[in-house]
């Protein structure tokens, strides 16, 4: 009798039977590809954010000299890094001038042909990050208001040639007023 138990408890501890690895592989690998989708989708956001920050940046560091030149001070010209750490980039003289790009709404109109505003009250400013290019279309606008009080408008947008996953980031816009009551 006792011969005829153990048989029957060695069966009913028996390894798991092939359709059950198989469910187990297909539920493993449908998990594994759904993270691998998820980290793609992380790794595309932090670019998206890292373009999107980038034009806050330049247009806060624009916004700043410009206001600053309009106020008596500072040296109204940035320097980009077009030469990815080789030497010198461009370097860019601010217009501080009343005009500039035209506005839509408040904010810079980017539908605006950038070549007669280039130089003067536009930029394409390149930006680079382990030798990859960025490069940012920047335009301003200065209104004048009173005697020596200003509304400065900047806008920045990264220029054409985005991947698709890119390809819809918002132009950044930031106004501050310059001056005083007169």
């Amino acid at each position: 009798m006792r011969s005829k138990l153990k048989c029957k408890n060695r069966k009913s501890e028996s390894g798991m039977s092939l359709i059950e690895l198989m469910i187990a592989s297909v539920v493993l690998i449908f998990g594994m590809l759904s993270i691998m989708g998820l980290l793609m989708l992380a790794i595309g956001n932090n670019g998206r954010s890292k373009i999107d920050s980038g034009a806050t940046m330049l247009t806060q560091v624009v916004l700043e000299q410009v206001s600053a030149k309009l106020a008596g001070g500072g040296p109204g010209s940035i320097t980009d890094n077009s030469a990815c750490g080789a030497g010198p980039g461009t370097t860019w003289v601010l217009n501080d001038q009343a005009g500039g790009a035209n506005l839509s709404g408040g904010k810079i109109d980017f539908t605006q042909a950038q070549g007669p505003l280039l130089g003067s009250y536009a930029m394409n400013y390149v930006d680079c990050n382990n030798n990859i290019t960025m490069t940012y279309d920047v335009r301003w606008n200065i209104q004048t208001l009173g005697v020596k009080s200003f509304l400065v408008t900047v806008g920045a947008r990264p220029k054409n040639g985005l991947p698709t996953r890119f390809a819809f980031a918002l132009p950044v816009t930031m106004r501050a007023y310059v001056g005083g009551n007169s």
